[in-house]
């Protein structure tokens, strides 16, 4: 998860705050070839134009609001030249926003109208959120419902329940699948193939010394899943920051969503998580489940 507010707790003492998390390779080669490949495709049904606008959109980040086009070819591994004319198009189009004194681009409000309309369109948000507010207040955490784009997961809705700790995260934020409850969850619900060929795309973005112990907590997370129904992530993405996660499959087994809730690793202990937070959590998502017959 991401960074928390710092705020004096009821006993006068500062809330601790996690250090930043950990970095998810934006910005670094591993990113770009992850670009590249998205857009090399050889279908011949595959519109390779449109393929690298929505490249170019995918660059912008909440820590990369303005980018210029030597950034933009650094990023997507494209011919500045190329990303000139898609720059220009998306300009014209409301995607993006020229800003003539940094010679930059920012995203447009047309990306906010599609986005709008997306989450307008849905109902397990409606039928979540009082829910997710419920166990966020009883638990004192953050609860997020997210869905898969890439090698991310994106934030649906989160509630919040503890003024002292919030998680400072929005809706429609990226957060890294590997590690991060959420994400975890959405791994551990996938058939094995797809699992494999995850982990052979999301392997570039992890320093080579890190993948043997990425790899490690992917595993636990799916034996946690398939024994207790959700899986944790125990100050992987934010040092102090302790959650569980659990996945919600559509009833035709298609679509894959996630639920965490997250808090304090003074407050959201391992045993809360097992014993208390986690079988919580998967009755949520069975009461959410079940409300929309497993059509999300």
């Amino acid at each position: 998860m991401n960074s928390v507010d710092t705020r004096s707790g009821p006993d006068g003492h500062a809330a601790r705050s996690p250090r930043k998390p950990r970095p998810s390779g934006v910005g670094s080669a591993a990113q770009t070839s992850h670009v590249v490949r998205e857009i090399d495709d050889t279908d011949p049904d595959f519109v390779s134009a449109i393929g690298r606008a929505f490249a170019i959109l995918r660059c912008f980040r909440s820590h990369q609001k303005l980018l210029g086009n030597k950034e933009l070819a650094s990023l997507t591994g494209l011919p500045k030249s190329t990303i000139a004319r898609l720059t220009y198009t998306l300009t014209r189009l409301g995607y993006l926003e020229f800003l003539p004194a940094s010679q930059k681009y920012s995203l447009g409000i047309g990306t906010l109208t599609l986005g709008q309309a997306y989450l307008a369109g849905l109902d397990v948000r409606e039928i979540a959120r009082p829910l997710m507010q419920a166990l966020a207040d009883a638990a004192g955490a953050t609860v997020a419902l997210g869905a898969p784009h890439g090698q991310d997961m994106v934030f649906l809705e989160i509630c919040h329940g503890n003024p002292v700790f919030m998680m400072r995260v929005a809706v429609g934020q990226r957060v890294p699948h590997g590690m991060t409850a959420l994400g975890r969850a959405y791994i551990a619900a996938l058939p094995e193939a797809e699992r494999q060929r995850y982990s052979a795309e999301y392997r570039p973005r992890v320093p080579a010394a890190d993948w043997a112990r990425v790899e490690a907590l992917g595993d636990q997370a799916i034996a946690d899943v398939q024994q207790h129904g959700f899986c944790c992530s125990l100050g992987d993405w934010g040092d102090e920051v302790f959650a569980a996660g659990v996945p919600m499959v559509s009833a035709d087994g298609r679509k894959v969503l996630a639920l965490s809730c997250s808090g304090p690793v003074h407050e959201m202990t391992r045993e809360r998580l097992f014993n208390d937070i986690g079988p919580r959590l998967v009755a949520l998502r069975d009461r959410v489940h079940a409300a929309l017959g497993g059509q999300f």
